[in-house]
């Protein structure tokens, strides 16, 4: 019998995850916010089982009860750091909506037809927290935890929400937030004591779209911020400079008693590494620079724009997407001071190197990944921001988003588009719509937090 893992409390260890059976279906969030279509956002549910009729097809769609939302990034209530408590099932999606600040509770018991469970208002929120903007949801024993990006009124530098194991609002998290000055994404290693937190910009300066202005003018992050976890408070900034403009996702390893992370820093386009030395002290380092790149409608050589990284469940590899080049790459960290470059390919972007694949005209690049638990198989989507995508790739409207998926060596390193694999969110009922983050039902590389 397959072992049930949809509905319990996560996994003993990162080589047990790696063990757990093939994602069936996933979640991708689909969205009409920014497009010109009056439709809700909705959470799809995808078939991405080879061996099923339906296999590469949105077989259902959760729509949220309001309009503008701006669906985004969401997470599970519980994880691995909730390991061996039986009360505590995988069960629950927060998916947050960036514009209004809503929580939607979506119970995904019936894993093929999610339902919404409950919904927390963003008006209740701003009225309890002072907060606004949700962004990254990561669960903490029985907890939840959700970094929001702006305060009441949309400006920096936001903070935590809690939640309980019944989605009460608890307050916020933080019992400081020292001299941080934007929020964005966060990951924690409990058995270091350590929380890292990055930075993008005030919701009222990244919402209406990017005026790279604005970046000399120091309205978006160039910082990372290490926590003492147990006192919720920042005890150390590194300032990362011209080499870590707007610095973005953060990851661990998942190995909790490495100490060593990870974030890509999007406009600059390098991939930052920290570490704790051996006298105890946090140190960093730039590993990797991707070169700008000359384009003809361009007066500056065009940035990478690295929106997105992550770690395989081994710590062996990691991807990261250059979202206006239009590459992903796949790099092997064995020794995390000197990555290797081990696979890339090629999807949409501004540098025209991929303008179709399976036969389908690529609008937008790759933004947002999620990697199967046995690190084989990597799904893809193109849409980072409504207004981002309009500003950079103005057809996106009319060509809605895409999901593909790569195939990825596991052994030697390699990368390859899977042919048979591509969802056309173009083509949606309502119109044409763009996809964004995307989770299995039994846990992937981005939520799974051992304490």
């Amino acid at each position: 019998m397959e072992k049930k893992i949809c509905c319990g409390p996560g996994f003993s260890s990162p080589s047990e995850a790696m063990k757990a059976p093939k994602e069936k279906i996933l979640y991708t969030i689909a969205i009409y916010t920014g497009t010109g279509i009056q439709k809700p956002d909705y959470l799809a549910t995808i078939d991405c089982d080879p061996n099923s009729l339906d296999y590469g097809k949105v077989i259902h769609r959760l729509e949220m009860p309001g309009i503008g939302d701006e669906l985004h990034h969401m997470g599970w209530n519980a994880c691995s750091s909730c390991h061996g408590k039986s009360d505590i099932e995988r069960r629950y999606l927060i998916v947050p909506g960036v514009r209004t600040s809503n929580l939607h509770i979506v119970d995904c018991k019936n894993q093929r037809a999610p339902k919404i469970h409950k919904i927390i208002s963003g008006e209740e929120i701003k009225k309890i927290t002072n907060l606004s903007a949700p962004h990254t949801v990561h669960c903490l024993g029985s907890q939840i935890i959700i970094s929001m990006l702006g305060d009441a009124k949309g400006n920096a530098p936001g903070g935590y929400l809690q939640l309980d194991e019944n989605f009460e609002i608890v307050g916020r998290w933080e019992n400081s937030m020292g001299n941080i000055k934007f929020g964005y994404d966060f990951w924690y290693q409990p058995r270091h004591n350590i929380m890292v937190s990055s930075e993008w910009a005030a919701p009222n300066t990244f919402m209406p779209g990017f005026d790279l202005e604005e970046v000399g003018h120091l309205k978006y992050g160039r910082e990372i911020h290490l926590w003492d976890f147990q006192k919720k408070e920042p005890i150390e900034t590194f300032y990362l400079g011209e080499d870590g403009l707007i610095p973005l996702e953060v990851r661990f390893h998942h190995n909790p008693d490495s100490s060593h992370g990870f974030v890509g820093a999007a406009l600059s386009a390098n991939i930052i590494h920290w570490w704790k030395n051996d006298f105890g002290k946090w140190e960093w380092e730039k590993i990797i620079d991707v070169d700008n790149e000359p384009h003809p409608e361009w007066p500056i050589p065009i940035p990478g724009v690295i929106s997105v990284i992550l770690l395989s469940m081994d710590d062996k590899y990691l991807y990261f997407c250059n979202w206006l080049h239009g590459d992903v790459r796949q790099y092997d960290i064995s020794d995390p001071h000197k990555p290797k470059l081990t696979g890339q390919v090629w999807l949409g972007g501004l540098l025209g190197k991929a303008p179709i694949v399976n036969g389908q005209k690529i609008t937008g690049g790759p933004q947002m990944i999620q990697l199967s638990l046995d690190g084989k198989r990597l799904y893809i989507t193109t849409s980072l921001f409504s207004t981002w995508d309009n500003q950079f790739y103005p057809e996106i409207r009319e060509n809605g988003g895409v999901l593909l998926k790569i195939n990825c060596d596991t052994e030697n390193g390699g990368m390859k588009i899977d042919e048979k694999f591509l969802v056309d969110f173009g083509k949606e009922p309502n119109g044409p719509a763009r996809c964004h983050e995307t989770r299995y039902p039994g846990g992937d590389c981005t939520s799974d937090i051992w304490l």
